[in-house]
């Protein structure tokens, strides 16, 4: 068996030397070995699920919520979506998929509600992808990041306060760019302070990769929410988190799989587009690639839910989506539009739910 020493380890993992030591004294590393005053792991060995502080409460009947503000977040839409719940009314639905996780509403919901088999959710956006490991793996850590931020940032005035702003916007595209496993726990504690001071929650980068979102003016931002944060975590604990195409998911999903789809939506008009949130674009051919892949989702068994921008808001004739989605069943929904530069873009719009199935 070949081994590492807990320095490597630490790499890997993302987290300190110190931890990693901890962690083998408390035998929760299999095969860990103390050779003189050293640990060695075997380099195969996977990062234990972290329980500090955590072991000693029940989390079981306590509701958790989005950790991030997003653009276009569903908790204004979880009562449209929650009648498709199917955990206790199919038997054997006992996993949720969720591959453009973003905010994770609906995830937060569905695990505020029931005690699944096995969770699985994606995305292709880096940062946020490693701000859940983290919240999962380190939230004690990433919650000493987060308490000096707030102690720091709320009694400053407003220049003083886009001054530490920029500062921590600039740290953080330095670590977006430059970083490694070992700054992981700093990237992500600054990803939501950018994301609870930043304007309107927006998550927006440059051509370059490069987070640009000006900062937001709110007088007391929350931007350490100690007990949801940890309530989070523990929720996490068993759920897959992955980095990448929502195409990675066809493995997990089957007949026993509820999977919801939020992927970004469709663009009203040319100055409507949310898409911006990776450096990636999602197009009208990928939304029709996605469209397919729901259809070969079908046909495994899985239950599913889409949803998306409505056209028909700003066009009658657009059918954009009643033509590729076809062979599933639309329904339009109430919405109101929250993220716009003007507010008198702001409103109440329709959206659409996609699905293969009937409200159960």
């Amino acid at each position: 068996m070949e081994y590492m020493s807990a320095k490597e380890a630490a790499a890997k993992w993302g987290i300190s030397q110190r931890r990693v030591a901890v962690l083998c004294s408390e035998n929760r590393v299999e095969e860990a070995t103390m050779v003189g005053n050293m640990w060695i792991i075997p380099k195969n060995a996977e990062k234990p699920i972290d329980a500090r502080s955590l072991r000693y409460f029940d989390f079981s009947d306590i509701t958790v919520k989005p950790f991030l503000k997003w653009a276009g977040g569903k908790g204004q839409l979880i009562k449209e979506i929650e009648p498709y719940y199917p955990f206790d009314k199919l038997k054997g639905v006992n996993k949720y998929a969720e591959p453009f996780v973003g905010g994770g509403a609906v995830l937060f919901d569905i695990l505020s509600k029931y005690d699944l088999d096995e969770v699985y959710i994606s995305d292709i956006n880096e940062e946020l992808i490693n701000t859940y490991c983290i919240v999962r793996d380190d939230v004690e850590e990433l919650i000493k990041f987060l308490s000096n931020y707030q102690e720091e940032y709320l009694p400053l005035d407003i220049e003083q306060r886009k001054e530490y702003y920029l500062k921590k916007r600039d740290r953080f595209n330095d670590l977006k760019i430059n970083g490694n496993k070992l700054t992981n726990i700093e990237k992500a504690s600054l990803m939501i302070f950018l994301n609870k001071t930043c304007f309107n929650g927006l998550y927006r980068v440059n051509r370059k990769g490069l987070f640009n979102v000006p900062m937001g003016n709110y007088k007391n931002p929350c931007i350490c929410d100690f007990d949801n944060l940890k309530n989070v975590s523990n929720k996490l604990q068993k759920v897959k988190i992955v980095c990448g195409d929502y195409r990675e998911a066809k493995d997990f999903i089957d007949e026993n799989t509820f999977v919801y789809f939020d992927p970004p939506y469709r663009p009203l008009n040319d100055t409507s587009s949310f898409t911006a949130y990776t450096e990636n674009l999602f197009n009208d051919e990928s939304q029709i690639e996605l469209a397919k892949f729901v259809s070969e989702l079908d046909e495994k068994g899985a239950k599913i839910v889409v949803s998306n921008s409505d056209p028909k808001n700003t066009n009658e004739d657009d059918d954009f989506f009643d033509e590729i989605y076809s062979n599933q069943i639309i329904k339009r929904v109430d919405a109101t539009r929250m993220i716009n530069s003007k507010a008198s873009a702001r409103g109440k719009i329709k959206e659409l739910l996609i699905s293969n199935f009937e409200i159960l």
